[in-house]
């Protein structure tokens, strides 16, 4: 899915850690810990789409948002979080197809370095609350912004590579990284990044479109189950 659609990826394997007995912390730990090698893959399978016009913007904020975000993982209550996120994927998926939608909006909004900037800040800040990445909403918002499919996907891998990065001593330091099954996972990550992306070259941009839609969606509807 990181390789394909551009995502983090932590979604699936957040729950998947858990489930298979280890702490939650340290499931976002481990998660965090894999994210920028197996988006490294990806952006490098992927790399003449990167929009590098905008890319250093979409950095900075990112990496600040993340950094805020998992240092204050726990101070909000999950209800709440659970509503602002949701409110987020849904305007982020309505903003994949708004030049088709909402033709007129599309036109006003700009895809400016202020813009790329404020907007992957509060994106970061919201999922690095929740102990993810905002390579879970990236993609859509990158397309939501103007930019093409290919183009968004490759430019939330390169992302992802930092944001991620920007959270990880946090977790190093509490001592919430296992090594063994971080290591385990990361070399199933970085294969399945590559092959992912290799399906993603090949692939029209509707049906990464219409999928990068339906995945967003599915997300915002599973932390809705696990909140209630």
């Amino acid at each position: 899915m990181s390789g394909m659609f551009g995502i983090g990826g932590g979604t699936v394997r957040i729950p998947l850690l858990y489930l298979a007995g280890l702490p939650l912390l340290s499931a976002f730990g481990i998660n965090f810990f894999v994210i920028p090698f197996a988006s490294f893959v990806g952006a490098v399978s992927q790399r003449k789409n990167i929009a590098k016009e905008i890319v250093v913007y979409a950095i900075a904020g990112g990496v600040l948002g993340e950094i805020i975000g998992a240092y204050f993982v726990g101070f909000i209550p999950t209800l709440i979080l659970t509503i602002i996120y949701v409110i987020l994927c849904i305007v982020v998926t309505l903003g994949i197809f708004s030049d088709k939608i909402m033709p007129s909006l599309a036109r006003k909004i700009k895809l400016t370095n202020k813009n790329v900037f404020s907007s992957s800040f509060f994106v970061s800040f919201i999922t690095g609350l929740r102990g993810g990445s905002g390579g879970q909403v990236f993609p859509a918002l990158f397309k939501s912004l103007g930019l093409n499919t290919h183009k968004a996907i490759a430019t939330s891998l390169t992302v992802s590579i930092f944001t991620a990065f920007g959270a990880v001593p946090i977790y190093w330091h509490r001592g919430n990284i296992i090594w063994l099954p971080a290591l385990c996972v990361l070399s199933g990550s970085m294969v399945g990044a590559r092959v992912g992306s290799k399906i993603s070259l090949k692939t029209k941009s509707t049906w990464l479109e219409i999928g990068l839609a339906v995945l967003v969606i599915a997300l915002a509807f599973s932390v809705i189950y696990k909140a209630l």
